[in-house]
């Protein structure tokens, strides 16, 4: 089946910014989120199919790719493709990063498998990496918080220890692949080296195997980790917890645990990097006179002074009152975005009183108003 567009997977133009693609695509997943679709097949693919979009259009290089030659730029044969491709975003730790394989897997890449890779004979096994998609708050993201999160994954057999064998059991050499962890066959004209079916690349095998893992040193556990978020992460961004993935085969190095992270939208707050947007409405009189007001920030309130004949739209800045940026390089600013708030509903005397106010204002009042009809008097005549 075809691929869909990854702009229209995120709703936004080929043009777009990485601001509106992290914007889009923080709604989205968001909504498609299977934490929040339990059970629903068609929200778990649309999740995968606009994480993978994410995953090309957030990325310069692979956007231009992409810009260029479409999905041929990540299928099989091309450059992209032998340069790592594109990976289901369940399943792409097992992948990028070393030691994956899956659920029981040799871990080894069919690279290795072909042409030899780097296995040692009679070595342990590292265990697969894990991916984890976590949502967080708004204020968990840019103040940094600690979640326990509970995960079903291979852990270290209680039984045996992770060694994979029974009481009195021993390791003896492979006698399929005599220790080498892995075998040669013909094909035709090839030669092509594999992993040893039988020791899983190990290189030995368990006379009297664990009876609760079959040998394997591991057994599926529910797990429950902590997690250290720190202060002024954002949607996409990945943290790794060492040795919080699936434990190795007999006794082998555990893999890695990688959270990605999915902000959740403020209700009062936008987020451009380290940079905070608020919209405060402001009345006619606070705009005309100008006055101090108070407005929201992450660590409670402030106040900031809007000036004489302020107009609605403008940006008014507080320095330092905004993210913490997550390399340690100080904090970004809040732009306080004043909207002017027109009356509403008003009484007899509330309309008298604007009325004779507007019979004492002219151009020189409202300047603005005045410069655009003198440019605009050829329109009317």
């Amino acid at each position: 089946m075809a691929k869909s567009d990854y702009y229209e997977l995120l709703g936004i133009k080929k043009g777009a910014t990485e601001d509106e693609i992290k914007k889009s695509y923080r709604k989205l997943a968001v909504k498609y989120h299977p934490d929040k679709n339990p059970g629903n097949k068609s929200s778990e693919d649309k999740f995968k199919e606009i994480s993978e979009a994410y995953e090309v259009l957030s990325d310069t290089e692979k956007r231009s790719k992409y810009d260029q030659f479409g999905h041929a730029a990540f299928g099989p044969g091309s450059r992209s493709s032998r340069g790592g491709g594109f990976h289901d975003p369940f399943d792409i730790f097992k992948d990028v990063f070393s030691g994956g394989g899956g659920e029981g897997g040799s871990g080894s890449s069919i690279f290795e498998d072909l042409f030899g890779g780097t296995r040692r004979s009679g070595g342990s096994n590292r265990g697969s990496d894990l991916r984890y998609d976590m949502e967080l708050t708004f204020e968990e993201a840019v103040k940094g918080c600690e979640k326990i999160i509970n995960i079903n994954k291979l852990d270290s057999c209680n039984s045996c220890k992770g060694s994979g064998a029974a009481d009195g059991g021993r390791n003896t050499k492979c006698s399929t692949c005599d220790g080498q962890g892995q075998i040669i066959q013909s094909q035709g004209f090839f030669s092509v080296q594999q992993t040893c079916p039988r020791c899983k690349g190990t290189g030995s095998t368990i006379d009297k195997p664990c009876n609760k893992c079959s040998g394997e040193g591991r057994t599926k556990k529910s797990s429950k980790i902590t997690i250290r978020v720190p202060a002024g992460v954002d949607s996409g961004a990945r943290l790794r917890s060492t040795g919080n993935g699936e434990a190795g085969i007999l006794g082998g190095t555990p893999g890695d645990l990688y959270c990605v992270l999915h902000v959740k939208e403020h209700e009062i707050f936008e987020r451009d990097g380290d940079d905070l947007l608020c919209e405060v409405p402001i009345s006619f009189l606070q705009a005309a006179l100008g006055a101090e007001i108070e407005v929201p920030t992450l660590n409670g309130k402030a106040r900031i002074n809007v000036p004489t004949g302020t107009q609605s739209g403008t940006i008014l800045r507080l320095r330092d009152k905004g993210v913490k940026n997550i390399q340690g390089y100080g904090k970004g600013d809040l732009h306080i975005r004043v909207i002017v708030e027109v009356p509403t509903r008003l009484n007899s005397d509330q309309k008298a009183k604007l009325t004779e106010f507007g019979e004492l204002c002219d151009d020189k009042v409202n300047p603005m108003r005045g410069s655009f009809f003198e440019k605009a008097k050829k329109f009317f005549s």
